[in-house]
């Protein structure tokens, strides 16, 4: 089997910064894998509420996580300063899945990747319901062209 390689920054449409703290690093010195989901999730968080994609405190529609996964090439640590890419992999009838990575200081090979698929429920049923027109046009814009793994459906979730 293969391995991946990592992925490239130019490949990324949107960053946001994250501060590694110490308490993210474990035994072994660097920042234990689980952290790396967290990462992910403030990211994408943040691009959801600031970009306008849902309001995630007072709107009728939600969002909630269906699927998380990381792949890792190398180690980070307290005090390395990291940056998560975003871009929209995939836009279905329900969903949308970002693919991210995670970038040390100004390197431009990543140090993980990963992908983080959000539905859009019902607040009120929790139930999944067709992604919003305004916030389909919003996440369009971040769509990498140039990616394989990019589609677009109005089908799946």
């Amino acid at each position: 089997m293969s391995r991946h390689p990592p992925g490239r920054r130019a490949e990324y449409l949107y960053f946001h910064p994250v501060t590694t703290r110490w308490m993210d690093n474990d035994a072994f010195r660097h920042v234990n894998n689980v952290v790396y989901f967290s990462y992910f999730d403030t990211a994408v968080t943040y691009f959801e509420m600031t970009q306008g994609v849902v309001d995630l405190l007072n709107g009728a529609i939600r969002c909630v996580v269906a699927e998380v996964t990381c792949r890792y090439y190398r180690s980070i640590a307290f005090p390395d300063r990291i940056t998560v890419g975003l871009r929209v992999a995939h836009l279905g009838r329900s969903s949308v899945r970002y693919d991210l990575a995670i970038f040390r200081e100004d390197e431009d090979l990543a140090c993980a990747e990963g992908h983080f698929v959000h539905v859009f429920v019902e607040d009120a049923t929790q139930r999944p319901v067709p992604v919003p027109e305004a916030s389909r046009i919003l996440l369009g814009k971040f769509a990498h062209q140039q990616s394989t793994t990019l589609s677009v459906d109005n089908k799946s979730h």
